[in-house]
């Protein structure tokens, strides 16, 4: 079973995208912060990361640059899934070395669980 870290500080979407997750099969811890994120992907093997950009306490951009400076967790592939779809966003994500960027109102959960599948190819 692949295991995400969903970071994401609304309550009423995360939950959404976590019981979606564990309907099609994956193992699914959830942060609600960037702090709550790094202190998440200490604690186990996580196999994908679905990073907001706007939450509380460190950016997303924030948390991803800490995640890939950490030698244990900085191989973890991350997936942006936010809602700043501005090109100075999408390229920041993308030098910070993140496998995709995606805009939350433009992908509906069915492309996002499929996006997911397909990088883990499962």
């Amino acid at each position: 079973m692949k295991k995400l870290l969903l970071v994401e500080d609304d309550q009423f979407l995360g939950s959404l995208m976590k019981n979606r997750f564990v309907k099609e099969g994956f193992d699914v811890a959830w942060a609600l912060s960037g702090d709550e994120a790094i202190a998440k992907l200490k604690g186990g093997n996580i196999d994908l990361i679905l990073m907001d950009i706007i939450l509380p306490g460190y950016s997303g951009f924030e948390a991803i640059e800490k995640i890939m400076a950490d030698p244990a967790a900085g191989k973890t592939p991350v997936i942006v899934i936010s809602n700043l779809g501005q090109e100075s966003d999408i390229a920041r994500g993308r030098e910070l070395g993140i496998v995709a960027y995606l805009i939350k109102a433009q992908t509906p959960i069915d492309e996002l669980v499929r996006q997911v599948r397909e990088y883990l190819k499962v």
